[in-house]
């Protein structure tokens, strides 16, 4: 018979940590004015740690005290790692998905493979949307390590249908070369040959000094493909361009550069579900108000195409038909990460809402509890009026959390539910006296019912 306790032995040597009996090591993290400095136990670095195991191998003692300085690592990731080494637990629920990442890139670092692969899951899982707002960096990230396989393959089966997430990216020229050509190599990324010749040219440009004053714009903006070509065909080998002119010249004489088949660009770039999963279900939103919410979500200056919306929005609750109460709100929505919150008032016809990256959950206590965030944002969509976007400016009360009767808050004033005269009512308040949000998505503040 063999008995495992292995949770008081977590608890034992995380009290270790705490207490720091016998610690032979000092760990200085951060830089000023941000710094902690950690009493810890090499034989327990030296076994958990790959990392500390080839540290302290080399390792010099000072009075019997071996110092280490991580000046590149913030005290919050370290506290995270540390306290894993001690215990091998580790606790995501209350942190950002900028964090958690920030968490993967140190995990890997200091080599606890164990780790990588869970916490990749983990991001995609709950937060895909935050890793489709940062796209370009987390592609780049995830091609620079070996060991990011899973957000690899999450960040490939995006381009395949969305290459424009790349291509038309601000981040573009930061691209590094390994993962451009890699991105170039793709046979199924559903982009036009011409257009991906622009991307190269102007990454090129961008990344090139001193090129010919004569290499113009223009040139490259003409469907004929020679004339986006010959401008550059001094950078070509002279074969390539010999092979290019003989090709159009001369179809049928052979050539000795290498001739690619057309990249495999599906009839319909996104699958028709989307619109069957979006436009019946509610009978609020259009798909058009989709690519709009869809575009805020990314931060893009100009609004998708309706073909071209990344995300798919299932519908979790519709009022006429689960009920109005903050209790099936919450049955039916929450620890859910990255939902859409609409509502149509009954009165005017606005429609209102917002958007929560993160998830929805009760209080703990009687007051409403504050969660942060930076993604968050509360919006009027347009209909007979321009659409309203405000986006939040108070971050530690971006979302609220309150009891079991309430259900969505944004901003604890700007944009929440409650219960206004009786039990049943179907109110939400947007009040302006303590605003969260940068402007206002209505002219009254004033309860108001919806439907």
């Amino acid at each position: 018979m063999s008995l495992k306790i292995l949770d008081q032995l977590s608890q034992d040597f995380t009290q270790l940590l705490e207490n720091s009996y016998d610690y032979n090591v000092v760990i200085e993290v951060g830089k000023q004015p941000n710094i902690k400095l950690y009493k810890a136990h090499s034989a327990i670095l030296y076994q958990r740690s790959l990392y500390f195991r080839q540290k302290l191998t080399n390792a010099t003692k000072k009075n019997n005290v071996i110092e280490f300085k991580i000046p590149n690592l913030s005290v919050q990731t370290f506290d995270i790692i540390v306290r894993y080494i001690y215990s091998g637990i580790v606790t995501l629920e209350n942190f950002e998905p900028a964090t958690t990442f920030d968490l993967l890139i140190a995990l890997n670092e200091f080599q606890f493979t164990e780790l990588v692969e869970r916490i990749q899951f983990y991001l995609i899982d709950n937060y895909a949307s935050w890793l489709r707002l940062k796209f370009s960096r987390i592609y780049q990230i995830s091609f620079d390590n070996e060991n990011f396989n899973a957000l690899q393959q999450f960040c490939n089966g995006i381009l395949v249908k969305h290459p424009s997430m790349i291509f038309n990216s601000d981040d573009l020229e930061t691209l590094q070369e390994n993962a451009f050509i890699a991105l170039l190599k793709r046979d199924d990324l559903q982009m036009e040959e011409s257009e991906i010749w622009d991307k190269v040219i102007l990454w090129g440009k961008e990344r090139t000094q001193d090129l010919p004053s004569n290499l113009e714009d223009g040139q490259m903006k003409t469907l004929n493909v020679l004339k986006k070509i010959k401008p550059y065909h001094n950078i070509l080998e002279k074969n390539v361009w010999d092979d290019i002119l003989a090709k159009y010249l001369a179809p049928n004489v052979p050539i000795t550069s290498l001739i690619l088949p057309p990249r495999k660009k599906a009839t319909v770039q996104l699958p028709s579900r989307k619109a069957s999963i979006i436009t019946p279900s509610s009978s609020i939103i259009t798909l058009e108000h989709v690519a709009e919410i869809s575009s805020w979500i990314d931060r893009r200056s100009k609004i998708y195409n309706t073909t071209e919306i990344p995300y798919e929005f299932k519908l979790l609750l519709r009022g006429s038909r689960d009920g109005f109460t903050g209790e099936v709100f919450h049955r039916l929505c929450d620890n859910i990460p990255g939902t859409v919150v609409v509502v149509k008032i009954d009165s005017t016809n606005e429609i209102l809402g917002g958007y929560n990256p993160l998830i929805w959950k009760v209080s703990n206590g009687k007051k409403i509890e504050g969660a942060k965030t930076a993604d968050s944002f509360i919006f009027s969509l347009k209909n007979g009026n321009q659409s309203i976007l405000s986006r939040v400016k108070g971050e530690s009360k971006a979302i609220g959390y309150g009891k079991i009767s309430q259900g969505p808050i944004f901003g604890f004033n700007d944009l929440g539910m409650g219960r206004y005269r009786n039990p049943i009512s179907k109110a939400w308040c947007t009040c302006s006296s303590e605003q969260v949000y940068e402007k206002p998505i209505r002219n009254v503040d004033d309860w108001f019912f919806y439907r």
